[in-house]
């Protein structure tokens, strides 16, 4: 294995162990695209965590954008972008979806509030899900475009559940994943849930923001007994989503991350990566 090949892994390893995890499970022939795709996105999601203020951090998405446009050579010295462009145009990948990407991360360097559950489901559907989608076309492009649907609804509750898990390090900084509307029913806003014990609404906002995650949790799950072995990699992470969402149901989201153990994690994956997910 080259330099710059440990280098991607190792940051994959590093800025979210899960889909690195995720990733082992797949064909050798396949495994470092998949790692290639993860190390993009763990590059522009960590933006903000790197890059405390926006317009440095628009400065950089433009890099990532004009790097995919270009192709070939371009961001070379960059391991990173080295692969990702290399799995690109090794397993023809749509690049629209990249810089669809790209936009949809424009909203993490700002304190916005999320407008409504139809934003929020837009922006899982263009960072989350088009990864899930990606990663499918990688592992197995005849069979990837059968189940994009299924990848919706994989990409939002495996977006919502990480958010809700984030959620303390997004008050701490002021910045509200949760919709508007959601906070509005639950006698709430934006302003007050990131201030404070949140307000006497809070609860109610993140146990509906956690409804909200089982229910595309539930509809993925009713879909994923057809996928076939080939694509199980892509969607492994939701193999996890139900485990993390039941240790936030049992503590406080608003105060801790919920953290699964070594030994649960290996197993999950294990289970759903030999054998699928169980007809409902």
């Amino acid at each position: 294995m080259s330099r710059s090949a440990e280098i991607v892994m190792d940051a994959v390893r590093a800025a979210d162990h899960d889909r690195y995890l995720t990733a082992l499970y797949a064909p050798d022939g396949k495994r470092y695209a998949l790692f290639s795709l993860y190390a993009f996105n763990a590059e522009i999601s960590g933006i903000r965590d790197r890059i405390h203020e926006a317009l440095p951090g628009e400065v950089r998405l433009q890099w990532w954008r004009d790097v995919i446009a270009a192709g070939g050579e371009a961001g070379a010295g960059h391991p990173t972008a080295e692969a990702v462009n290399a799995t690109i145009a090794t397993f023809g990948l749509p690049k629209p979806a990249f810089e669809n990407m790209l936009d949809a991360r424009i909203f993490d360097l700002y304190d916005d509030p999320m407008p409504s559950r139809t934003d929020l489901e837009g922006y899982c559907g263009e960072t989350a899900a088009a990864l899930i989608q990606l990663a499918a076309m990688v592992l197995d492009p005849g069979e990837a475009p059968r189940f994009a649907e299924l990848a919706g609804r994989a990409g939002c509750a495996q977006a919502m559940t990480g958010l809700l898990l984030l959620l303390p390090l997004h008050r701490q900084r002021g910045q509200c994943f949760v919709p508007a509307d959601i906070l509005a029913a639950a006698g709430s806003s934006p302003e007050e849930f990131v201030t404070g014990d949140g307000g006497p609404g809070a609860k109610r906002a993140v146990a509906a923001m956690m409804a909200l995650a089982r229910e595309h949790l539930s509809a993925f799950e009713r879909g994923a007994p057809a996928l076939p072995v080939s694509l199980r990699p892509a969607f492994l992470p939701l193999a996890l989503s139900r485990a993390y969402l039941g240790k936030m149901e049992n503590g406080s989201p608003l105060e801790g991350v919920a953290r699964l153990s070594a030994l649960r994690r290996h197993w999950l994956l294990l289970r759903r990566a030999s054998k699928g997910w169980p007809a409902l």
